[in-house]
């Protein structure tokens, strides 16, 4: 004899209502379908990338060609995320007003976090100045960094001739020619803010300077210190230009590291095994996000900063 699900259902309801736990029932209906929506996510995003197979190589898939000038994947993905990033906040923010939205709330609270992280480290006159830089850097930075996490971002191409799997969706942080154009942005942004807050005079003091006191150090070991801080300054501007070459270097091989990771791990099993690397790499993006956007900040104030640490010191 079969049984009636609808009738099972109706004596349910029934005992819930006359228990009193019809809201509890609800609550759990809604958080048994957020659960079973994440798994769903997370599972159709490792059986695509099950799906994926050959070795991922560093190098963006060239789409086609405009002008003469190469379209990557990669490109496409960082104009198609980047137009979002802009409608998203348009949309959640609207038309501010005094008693925020849900979504206003959100970009709020993004912005204080921001701000609140950056605030004692480029120093309080600086932050309205690169906080635009420094925010536009985190969420660009952060979203393209999680975007390798949804489902046929990375994983939906073909394999080349040479074994190597080419992605028609590739997430722009793991493609180098993306992080390198990072840097530069901030190398200029650095020298625009360097030359604006602090001036050519400050910042040859600081690299080349003699910090020592004169009048409390022999006239001999004073010139002495004056030779070894010129030598010092030379080191402290080649590791300035450097910069250009860790900052990028350092994202690219913690995205793309990531991607293989996930592609190995799907590789050996489409289920359940990858699971844990999946927030292991939402946990990496936020970390490479604000890696990269404190390092920004620390640079600038670094040689901007004087003024705020002189008070803190009287």
């Amino acid at each position: 004899m079969g049984i009636d699900p609808n009738s099972l259902f109706l004596q349910f309801k029934w005992l819930f209502k006359m228990s009193g736990l019809t809201l509890m029932r609800n609550y759990h209906i809604n958080f048994t379908n957020r659960v079973l929506q994440v798994a769903s996510y997370i599972g159709f995003s490792c059986l695509i990338t099950s799906n994926a197979h050959g070795e991922l190589t560093p190098n963006a898939t060239k789409l086609t060609e405009v002008f003469g000038m190469p379209i990557t994947n990669s490109m496409v993905t960082s104009w198609v995320l980047s137009a979002f990033i802009i409608l998203l906040i348009r949309f959640l923010v609207k038309k501010p007003k005094l008693v925020p939205t849900g979504g206003q709330l959100v970009v709020e609270n993004l912005v204080e976090g921001v701000k609140g992280i950056i605030e004692p480290i480029v120093g309080k006159h600086l932050v309205k100045p690169t906080f635009p830089l420094l925010v536009g850097f985190f969420t660009f930075i952060l979203l393209h960094n999680w975007s390798g996490l949804l489902p046929g971002v990375g994983t939906i191409g073909f394999v080349d001739d040479h074994g190597h799997f080419q992605s028609y969706i590739r997430p722009a942080n793991a493609d180098l020619n993306m992080t390198l154009a990072l840097a530069l942005v901030h190398f200029v942004a650095w020298i625009y803010f360097v030359m604006k807050f602090a001036g050519p005079k400050l910042l040859i003091f600081d690299l080349f300077g003699n910090k020592a006191d004169k009048k409390e150090t022999p006239t001999i070991l004073f010139y002495f210190l004056t030779v070894v801080f010129v030598f010092v300054g030379f080191i402290e501007v080649l590791s300035i230009i450097f910069r250009n070459v860790s900052l990028p270097f350092r994202l690219f091989g913690n995205v793309f590291g990531g991607e293989n990771l996930l592609h190995s791990m799907t590789g050996l099993a489409g289920w359940i095994v990858p699971v844990p690397f999946y927030f292991l790499e939402l946990l990496v993006g936020l970390v490479q996000a604000l890696v990269f956007t404190i390092l920004v900040s620390v640079y600038i104030g670094l040689i901007c900063n004087h003024d705020d640490s002189e008070e803190h010191a009287h």
